[in-house]
């Protein structure tokens, strides 16, 4: 009996320890911030860019016009090196991402990076006076701009095709 008593000290010091650490882990849980919402992402101006990309792309550059103040501009880049490759990126209402891109690059090549993987669809979408086809699979869904010769137009993004076609019909190029 007498290794009886150094056996329960032994248990009753582990739980005290576990105990004890417990405490510290939830001690330093309440210390740390907890915020579930997303970060308000700030609202970018584009003119400056837009109007840099039309002088300088080889092809009417689009950008929105009359989208309510609800979508907010969150990027813009032109990169004429890069195939006068032309990005603007928006967040929807409902808090989803839209992108325009446009490029000369290869269209195959252009449409697989800015759908991030997405292949075509035998859906297409007459919007305005221009034909539109779907691109599903990727991280993105698109809409490719049909009947464009050098250069390709894509909207995609991670909002629904409705919200990709809201922003392909505000689509201008003057």
């Amino acid at each position: 009996m007498a290794g009886t008593n150094g056996k329960q000290k032994t248990v009753r010091d582990m739980i005290l320890s576990l105990a004890l650490i417990g405490l510290a882990a939830g001690f330093i849980y309440l210390l740390v911030p907890h915020d579930d919402h997303a970060p308000d992402i700030q609202r970018v101006d584009y003119r400056v860019e837009l109007l840099t990309a039309r002088r300088a792309a080889s092809y009417p550059v689009a950008a929105p016009q009359g989208l309510p103040s609800t979508w907010k501009a969150t990027s813009v880049r032109f990169q004429g090196e890069a195939g006068d490759r032309w990005h603007l990126g928006y967040q929807t209402p409902d808090g989803q991402y839209v992108q325009i891109e446009q490029s000369t690059q290869k269209r195959a090549d252009f449409i697989d990076d800015a759908s991030q993987g997405a292949s075509a669809t035998k859906t297409t979408e007459k919007i305005g006076d221009r034909t539109w086809t779907h691109y599903t699979g990727g991280r993105y869904d698109a809409l490719v701009l049909d009947g464009t010769t050098g250069s390709t137009t894509v909207v995609a993004g991670t909002a629904s095709f409705t919200e990709l076609a809201k922003m392909a019909a505000a689509l201008n190029v003057s």
